[in-house]
């Protein structure tokens, strides 16, 4: 059995345009998403290729060349026999309106053959407990969206796969979401997220792929992507003289609003120079790059080479 639960092998996708020209959605992408539950990121600006990429992966559209796996199986020659596995959410569900929630959601169980104890339990992992018997219409977006996610997991999916679940929520609907994909990520499922929404995605993706322009920039562990720290953050009480001190070790130090960013990996150093010095820190905090520092860097890069 694979240990991946998707994969894809240099997949690419062309598009006609309507002037005969030739648009090239998805270029030569090598997928991976590792089994064992856990959320992983699948990030691009817009118009980089993810919703493509999910659609062939879905059945939804056909790669102009390229192989793709789900659970190991080829697809989409083998959708049929691992779709029961997966649940996604590519687009606005229809629910309808004038019902609840809850009976949204029984209706669907029964149309796909699922049991009706799946409805109290789709429920409760995406906390809508207490609000199941209102209308859908009376929804605001974020609860609109925990119920779509709530519907793909009626079959109970060992891999989810949500395309852009936080598009036009409030900040309290985009937490919502964030909650519900951290808890079924950490229930063993496994959750392939799209998304643009940086800040977001750094919060609860243990593994990211990063691609611009429909090709592959980045792929791996969050942690092993943005690396170790390279700067400190040191709050003294006396910033200036820290400062001085640092700079005559060699240590490259500047004033960072009431505290010091210290150009250096190496804690112990910067202890060890303030306190010979006299200089007794309360606070020292590494400085990592973050998920969209790192996003922007690469894709900068790609969008001038593509123009170069």
């Amino acid at each position: 059995m694979s240990d991946l639960v998707i994969e894809t092998s240099g997949l690419r996708k062309e598009f006609r345009t309507r002037r005969g020209g030739l648009r090239v959605a998805v270029q030569n992408l090598d997928l991976a998403v590792p089994a064992g539950g856990g959320v992983h990121g699948f990030l691009g600006p817009n118009g980089s290729g993810k919703t493509t990429t999910i659609r062939m992966l879905l059945g939804l559209a056909r790669p102009t060349r390229g192989t793709m796996r789900l659970f190991g199986e080829p697809v989409p020659e083998k959708l049929p026999q691992v779709i029961g596995r997966v649940g996604a959410v590519v687009e606005s569900p229809k629910f309808s309106p004038n019902s609840s929630g809850r009976l949204n959601l029984s209706l669907l169980a029964d149309a796909i053959g699922a049991p009706r104890s799946r409805v109290d339990e789709a429920i409760a992992t995406v906390q809508l407990d207490g609000r199941e018997k209102d209308r859908y219409k009376g929804y605001s977006l974020g609860m609109k969206q925990r119920l779509a996610i709530a519907a793909t997991l009626l079959k109970d999916p060992q891999l989810l796969i949500l395309d852009e679940p936080t598009n036009g929520l409030d900040p309290a609907g985009i937490r919502e979401i964030r909650e519900t994909i951290r808890s079924l990520g950490e229930a063993g499922v496994t959750v392939l997220l799209s998304s643009h929404i940086l800040a977001e995605v750094q919060q609860v993706c243990t593994s990211a792929t990063i691609i611009g322009n429909g090709k592959l920039l980045a792929s791996g562990r969050v942690d092993d992507l943005l690396g170790s720290s390279t700067a400190h953050r040191v709050v003294v009480p006396e910033p200036h003289l820290a400062i001085e001190v640092l700079g005559a070790a060699g240590l490259a130090a500047v004033a960072d609003q009431e505290a010091v960013r210290v150009e250096t990996d190496d804690a112990a150093r910067i202890t060890q120079v303030l306190g010979e010095a006299g200089v007794w820190l309360t606070e020292l905090t590494p400085l990592r790059p973050d998920l969209e520092t790192f996003f922007l860097a690469l894709t900068d890069a790609e969008r001038l080479g593509a123009e170069a």
